[in-house]
């Protein structure tokens, strides 16, 4: 089943998600196959990273929340909110 995680950065943490970006990157990597979307969301200009979103394959949604729970960005404390939730994908999906 896939998930998705929708991640609102704290107001002024730029600079943690900048000195965290290699090792959150790295984790992705790490993710392998599991990893179908990731990418940040840009403020209303489209020029700074306001938070982020990820969809991931896992087994059930506790196991999804562990999977982004152990995202270096969660861990620096980048992230006032994060929400995850099932997801569909219908349109658009790879054949």
């Amino acid at each position: 089943m896939l998930f998705v995680a929708v991640c609102r950065d704290k107001p002024d943490h730029l600079a943690v998600r900048t000195a965290h970006r290699d090792a959150h990157r790295a984790w992705l990597a790490g993710l392998g196959h599991t990893l179908k979307i990731a990418g940040p969301f840009l403020d209303d200009a489209g020029h700074e990273m306001i938070g982020s979103m990820l969809i991931l394959e896992a087994d059930s949604l506790e196991a999804a929340r562990a999977t982004f729970a152990a995202d270096p960005y969660a861990i620096a404390g980048l992230f006032a909110a994060v929400e995850v939730r099932p997801w569909l994908w219908i349109f658009g999906k790879p054949a």
